[in-house]
Parts: C-alpha cells; sequence; structure tokens
C-alpha cells in the first residue's frame, strides 16, 4: 500500500462505534488529527476520488447492514453532493429534502432533480409561537430559552449567567460555559439577582433552538426510520462550529449507537466545493447567482453565499448590511414584510415579527431599497 492510499484509507468503509469501546488515548487522537490535516490539504482531484471512494464504501456499508441510502438535500453543497453520487452510483441515488424551508430557486432544482419532497412537522409560525425565535446562535438561543423559564431553581441557570459552576460543575467557574454578559443583560431579567452587576431586562418575545428541530430534523429523521435510510450529507469541517469537530472526530462515514451518516465532502473547502459544482455542470439555484472566478483566481457565486430558512436568525448580529432579511426585502417584499412585521400577534393584540427581534438585539433592518439602489425606480409597497 502507497503512503497516499493509506491515506485515503478508511478500514472497511466506515467508523463503526461498539459498546464498551475504549476512549481514544492522547496519542490515537494526535495521529487521527494529524491524519485529518493530511487530508484537508490534500490537492482538488485526490479529495474528489476519495469522496467518490467514501461513496462507494457507504454504499457497501449500507448493503450490508440492510440499509437503503439517500442524499439530504438542501443547497448547493448537498446539491452538488447529490450530483456526484449519481455520477458515482448510478441515477438509482435519492435525494430527500424538506424543501418548502429552501428558496424558491432551489425549490425548482429540487423538482428538476426529482428530490422527493418531505413536510416539516410544524409550519415557521407554529415553531415562533409556540417555542421562539431562532436567534444569535443555536447553542446560545437554547440558554436564553432555559432564561426565559421562570422559577427554574437548577444549577445550571446560575452558570449560565455567571459560569459559577456549583457542586455539579466541582465549584469551578466556566466563562465558555457562561452566557455572554451582552446577551444575558438583554434576556436575563428573570434571574437579574445574579448578576447585581448588570441591568438584566426580559424580551418582549420568546428564543429558542428548537425551529431546526421541528422543521427539518424531526421529519427527516421520521422519513428516514421508515424507509430505512443512513444518510448522504454534504457537511464540510471548513464550515466550522460543532460540524468541524464532529467530521474530525468522526470521519466521512460512520456508524454510531443513534447514528448513521456519510459526508463524502468532509474534506472539501468552499473553493473544492465550487470547483465540483462548474466540474459536474451544476445547475445553480438563482438565489446564488452564477459562480465567478476572480482576478486572483479565487471562485465566489455572485448572489448569496450561503442559504437557509427564511425566518432564521442565528448569526444575523454578525452581519453588516445588507444582511440576509434585507436581501429577502429584494427578492420578496411581501415575504419579508410578513416576516418582519406581521408574523406573530402578542398578548395585546400587536402584530410583531422579526423587526421587534432585531430591534432589541440592536440590528438595523428598516428601510432595505437603500442598500439596493436598482430598485430606486421601483414602486415600493407600502410598509
Amino acid at each position: 500500500m502507497t503512503d497516499l492510499d493509506a491515506l485515503l484509507s478508511e478500514g472497511h468503509g466506515a467508523k463503526i462505534w461498539e459498546p464498551g469501546q475504549k476512549k481514544e488515548t492522547k496519542e490515537e487522537q494526535r495521529e487521527r488529527l494529524a491524519i485529518n490535516e493530511q487530508r484537508m490539504a490534500l490537492p482538488y482531484r485526490q479529495k474528489v476520488n476519495l469522496a467518490k471512494r467514501r461513496i462507494e464504501q457507504w454504499a457497501d456499508v449500507c448493503y450490508e447492514n440492510g440499509k437503503n441510502y439517500a442524499v439530504s438535500v438542501g443547497g448547493l453543497d448537498s446539491i452538488t453532493l447529490l450530483e456526484l453520487c449519481r455520477q458515482t452510483l448510478g441515477e438509482k441515488v435519492d435525494g430527500i429534502s424538506v424543501s418548502a424551508l429552501e428558496d424558491k430557486s432551489i425549490q425548482a432544482v429540487h423538482k428538476e432533480m426529482g428530490v422527493i419532497r418531505i413536510a416539516p412537522a410544524k409550519n415557521k409560525v407554529q415553531v415562533l409561537q409556540e417555542y421562539g425565535f431562532p436567534v444569535v446562535s443555536k447553542l446560545a438561543a437554547a440558554k436564553i430559552s432555559r432564561l426565559q423559564v421562570p422559577g427554574d431553581t437548577s444549577p445550571i441557570v446560575k452558570a449560565y449567567m455567571t459560569g459559577d459552576m456549583g457542586a455539579w460543575g466541582g465549584f469551578g467557574h466556566n466563562d465558555r460555559f457562561k452566557l455572554p454578559d451582552k446577551w444575558v443583560e438583554l434576556f436575563g431579567g428573570l434571574y437579574k439577582d445574579f448578576r447585581p452587576d448588570l441591568p438584566c431586562k426580559c424580551a418582549p418575545f420568546k428564543v429558542s433552538d428548537q425551529c431546526c428541530y421541528w422543521l427539518k430534523e424531526l421529519p427527516v429523521q421520521q422519513y428516514q426510520e421508515k424507509h430505512q435510510i443512513w444518510p448522504f450529507l454534504g457537511l464540510m469541517q471548513s464550515e466550522g462550529g460543532r460540524r468541524q469537530y464532529s467530521l474530525r472526530m468522526h470521519g466521512c462515514n460512520y456508524v454510531g449507537e443513534n447514528t448513521a451518516r456519510s459526508c463524502p465532502l468532509n474534506y472539501f473547502t468552499r473553493q473544492d466545493l465550487l470547483t465540483l459544482a462548474l466540474e459536474l455542470k451544476i445547475h445553480v439555484p438563482e438565489i446564488y447567482g452564477e459562480i465567478v472566478r476572480d482576478h486572483d483566481g479565487t471562485l465566489r457565486t455572485t448572489g448569496a453565499q450561503r442559504t437557509g430558512c427564511s425566518m432564521c436568525g442565528f448569526g444575523i448580529h454578525m452581519e453588516e448590511r445588507p444582511h440576509r432579511f434585507d436581501h429577502l426585502w429584494r427578492r420578496n417584499q411581501k415575504e419579508w414584510d410578513f416576516w418582519m412585521n406581521k408574523c406573530l400577534t402578542d398578548e395585546s393584540g400587536n402584530k410583531y415579527g422579526w423587526g421587534r427581534v432585531l430591534d432589541w438585539i440592536g440590528v438595523g433592518w428598516v428601510d432595505p431599497w437603500e442598500y439596493f439602489p436598482e430598485t430606486a425606480s421601483q414602486t415600493r409597497m407600502e410598509l
């Protein structure tokens, strides 16, 4: 076996979890991370070959375990993965998606590719009304949601407010565990006694991390269980966050105690993905614009770089204007008006939406047309 073959190998096609398996030693962890970095640094063509090999291996793993496979499809990344899987395994590979959550141009490409549509477990308005707005980040939203429940005597509430871990945390202090002071001040009003140093307030809306679960994760999970599917996912380490940690830990193909998935694009960068999309002649959804190459050779999309649900606010506080909601106005003014001003009704009977949320966290959103000069001559709807 050559050094390259050794680098590209991965056991029998998947990392398999086994009951009672020993915890990874530090030496094994260093070795795994070193191999991971080598794979991330592979040339584009070798990454594509590796992805194809992982796709073939996953098909074998599914067959050996009596499972079916399909691609979970959303935006450009997974659309590209679906085409790569079909070119590798044949046109029989299904794509499945909660398409209704995507931009209309993405839905059109899904339909063109024959992607199977799955209905959300709840609609968007129900999720916002029952659980709250997805804002800041998924992790922060979960903590804020907990702080919005009155009378919670759990020590974890104090830990979120102060970082003091209490007996369950060895009486230590962990600033990484606590909610940042900026958000404690805006959302920690019910437990302000823990933070007399801050003028903590209660927000006039609920916050939650539950949107993805009800809109996408639960219905997809139920469909996969019903049809015995172990999915292909278009996730990449280069996206960072929890995904990066999981992909570094488990590799491309993984069968765990409660989950099984293949991520053939694990080691791809954004540039690798766009190169592959061009190579496969992917029909790029209109929301992304076109894939173009800048003078320095860098590929980019002329429209959106990333897409998601039109009501998602995770990370909005880090975006400069025009941000995602401004672009929503440019694409669909009526939809923008609904989500910003009318999607919910408060206890006083007043209509409200993301506008109230953005005002509270200090993100501008009014007059989006100022960022799109090309619309200046168009008749704007009365807001």
